[in-house]
């Protein structure tokens, strides 16, 4: 596994227009034979991490008195936390002191890693799924907003060091997610063709970020409304990774011409 030193992406930068997303349920990914490289989000992608990031969130900025002592609840978090980059979550919750939501991130995240030793657990079906691209030979690449110590953190408590082969941090990239950048930049290094990637996210950023990079982008309702990530225009979502959604779409991207 190798952690991208994030060089300027070479490859041209969408305009956001993905026609094959745009497609009704899962035939976009049969758009995709052969079928080459699968990027994934980690947090809540990988792992169902959020309510321990919610958890820490709340516990931190309910002891600086944040909204007035009165705990964030789980939409605030959804709408002002959730898949964002630590420096735009720092402009958001300190919008006066930046210097200060940089330093309440950084401990949040320590203590983020502190709770998730003991609780972190994978997706339902994702070693179903993580060998089924190992048996198909794919590429595979990490691609995060998480600051490197909690990706790397959680990628090895899942098993998954040696399964990616690469690591593409948001912070490493001219822009984080929303913006295709890091996706992008993992397409690069992989050395593969957007029209040959698929995306797995868990979040309206996520999903833009792999919407305006060009690829297919199935979302995960691990905690995220539907109703929100549909928003994003993924081409379809799943529950996780056992969903017979997206096992028909494998077996049917097995099944065309050109898929090997």
């Amino acid at each position: 596994m190798t952690i991208s030193a994030g060089d300027n992406p070479s490859t041209t930068i969408s305009s956001g227009d993905n026609s094959s997303a745009s497609l009704d349920g899962t035939c976009s990914l049969l758009q995709l034979a052969p079928l080459e490289a699968v990027l994934f989000d980690v947090d809540g992608t990988l792992c169902d991490s959020d309510p321990l990031h919610h958890y820490a969130f709340r516990e931190m900025l309910q002891e600086i008195g944040f909204n007035g002592g009165v705990p964030i609840t789980e939409r605030f978090f959804v709408e002002n936390i959730a898949g964002k980059h630590n420096e735009d979550i720092a402009y958001i919750l300190f919008p006066n002191d930046h210097e200060k939501g940089e330093k309440f991130l950084e401990d949040k995240e320590a203590m983020f890693r502190r709770i998730a030793k003991d609780k972190l657990e994978p997706i339902k079906g994702l070693n179903k799924f993580t060998k089924w691209i190992e048996d198909h030979g794919l590429k595979r690449a990490a691609v995060t907003n998480a600051p490197r110590a909690n990706a790397e953190l959680m990628i090895s408590m899942l098993g998954l060091s040696d399964f990616f082969h690469a690591v593409i941090l948001g912070s490493d990239c001219p822009r984080a997610k929303p913006f295709p950048d890091p996706y992008l930049k993992a397409l690069e290094v992989l050395k593969v063709s957007k029209e040959h990637a698929c995306v797995f996210e868990d979040s309206v950023s996520g999903i833009k970020a792999g919407v305006a990079a060009g690829m297919p982008t199935i979302g995960l309702t691990t905690r995220n409304p539907a109703t929100l990530l549909m928003e994003a225009k993924p081409a379809f979502l799943i529950k996780d990774y056992e969903d017979p959604k997206l096992w028909a779409a494998l077996d049917e991207l097995d099944k065309k011409p050109g898929s090997h």
